[in-house]
């Protein structure tokens, strides 16, 4: 019995000793592809403690401690970008970098997915052993195995097969693993406040950067003057969309709901600005909302390496429920593809209903000059929004209970739904700057209809940067008893302002068996 639990014991431990061995190496030696920012990357984890960038020849490498169990981190190569003026690169990753938490949820991903699947190498190479060792020990037999034991030391014959099947066991292990070239350069490591002083006068309770460590010796001329622009950018962006963020928590007149009251956040035509993303955040904390609206429009290209914005409003409202539709420029698969990966509900056309709301809507159907999917033909386009149009009215006034909200990115989807007053509210973006509210009485009944403008501050398709460039806005409306009953916009200047309008009742059209008369009246 002693000797059979011996056995055993010895088995696991060998089958422990072979599985982490090949976890671990797997888990070093993998290396993924993923975009960040506007680059394509590698990404590698290493059990260092920290996430360490390369940026190329021409910029420091930098690193921060990821505080992570078991030290892990990650190695994070920056390679080719779509955009080909390096000065804009800087300055678009300063932006992101100042709302970096987005891209900080898709290494973290990355690395547990890899992390994932050398759990699974290393338990199957464990088992494997376990398996071959007890095969050949059930193979020998107990008078070859006592026959062996008397022989010991080994002679030299069983010595060398022995040595050789176990030279073999290792080298196929070690080729069936992923394999990367491991960088065996020595880095010195300092505060990148010591190599830029100029660093040390942004507020603490501010900036990362007091945590972020350089390889020594970057602050040489060339890199010096190439990270100029875009530490101003990353500062400026921290310092002004931070205080824009605690500014809101201190503003009066953001109405919160009362009593069965439920209330939802607007955004619309984002533009890349996920710096906005934390000021957004603020004001559905004080509303205390239920869910977000994101109409759409919330990269500028619809390009694949344009998800860094999708993940930045799916990490800012994690506690929430998210419902989108893509814009013009969100056109093509990628981005509707990543916001569904994300969690967001991507209406197709479809009614959803949350929390007693009935909410259709669906994405805009045409494409934006700046996208791939661009096909240079107006016609389609225009086509295009009209088919959608119908499609929508008809879906809406045919519905067995009244549709609370549309949700459409330009209210050209929306145009007959309006007239006919299918819907108690249809919400729009597209034109960057507010219009309405509206209020059209149709044969179906009464239809507010309201644009926001843009929420990232956008000019033309364009708002990351390091403030405002023109004014940005959300829109807080309310619902009770599975109706929208109030709306409230907030809109931000450039100048940190912060104007929160007047909370607006809306006019509802009586439903089946309803008295008209407890229809709420336009204040």
């Amino acid at each position: 019995m002693t000797r059979r639990v011996l056995a055993i014991v010895g088995l696991v431990l060998a089958g422990l000793v072979v599985g982490t061995w090949v976890a671990t190496a797997s888990f070093l030696h993998t290396e993924r592809t993923v975009t960040i920012g506007a680059h394509n990357a590698t990404v590698t984890g290493n059990l260092d403690g920290h996430a360490t960038v390369q940026a190329g020849p021409l910029l420091p490498e930098f690193r921060i401690s990821t505080d992570a169990p078991l030290g892990i981190g990650a190695d994070i190569v920056l390679r080719d970008s779509p955009i080909t003026n390096f000065e804009q690169i800087l300055a678009q990753d300063a932006a992101i970098a100042a709302a970096p938490e987005g891209e900080i949820a898709k290494v973290t991903a990355v690395l547990q997915d890899v992390a994932l699947v050398s759990v699974i190498r290393g338990v199957a190479a464990g088992l494997a052993t376990v398996v071959v060792i007890a095969v050949i020990w059930r193979l020998l037999g107990p008078a070859r195995r006592t026959q062996l034991a008397g022989a010991w030391p080994p002679s030299r014959h069983t010595a060398l097969v022995g040595g050789t099947l176990t030279i073999v066991l290792v080298a196929s292990l070690w080729v069936a693993l992923p394999h990367r070239s491991d960088d065996t350069r020595t880095v010195a490591w300092v505060p990148i406040t010591t190599e830029f002083p100029e660093l040390g006068d942004i507020p603490a309770d501010l900036s990362a950067l007091q945590d972020v460590e350089v390889s020594k010796g970057a602050a040489v001329a060339g890199s010096k003057a190439l990270l100029d622009g875009a530490i101003a950018t990353y500062s400026e962006s921290v310092d002004f969309y931070g205080k824009l963020a605690d500014d809101v928590k201190d503003v009066d007149g953001i109405r919160a709901p009362e009593g069965d009251e439920i209330t939802a956040l607007v955004v619309t035509d984002r533009h890349n600005n996920i710096t906005m993303d934390q000021v957004a955040k603020a004001v559905g904390d004080r509303a205390d909302i239920s869910f977000v609206m994101d109409l759409g429009d919330d990269t500028s290209n619809g390009a694949s390496w344009e998800d860094f914005s999708i993940q930045s409003l799916a990490a800012a409202f994690s506690d929430v429920p998210v419902y989108a539709v893509a814009g013009n420029h969100d056109q093509g698969p990628f981005i509707r593809e990543e916001m569904e990966r994300v969690g967001f509900t991507v209406l197709d056309g479809g009614i959803e209903e949350i929390e007693g709301i009935s909410i259709l809507g669906d994405s805009d159907p045409r494409s934006s000059g700046l996208t791939a999917g661009y096909t240079g033909n107006e016609d389609d386009n225009i086509d295009a929004i009209g088919a959608q149009d119908a499609e929508l009215a008809e879906i809406a006034c045919d519905a067995e209970e009244r549709i609370g909200v549309m949700m459409v990115h330009s209210s050209a989807s929306a145009r007959e739904t309006i007239d006919r007053g299918c819907a108690d509210l249809v919400l729009s973006g597209h034109l960057h700057r507010q219009v309405g509210p509206d209020v059209t009485e149709g044969e179906e009944g009464i239809t507010t209809a309201l644009t926001t403008a843009s929420t990232g501050g956008a000019v033309y398709a364009f708002a990351l940067g390091s403030k405002l460039r023109r004014d940005a806005q959300v829109t807080l409306v309310t619902f009770d008893d599975g109706r929208p009953v109030g709306l409230q916009i907030i809109t931000f200047q450039p100048g940190r302002i912060i104007d929160v309008g007047d909370y607006t009742e809306l006019e509802l059209s009586p439903l089946p068996g309803d008295d008209a008369d407890d229809a709420t009246p336009t204040p």
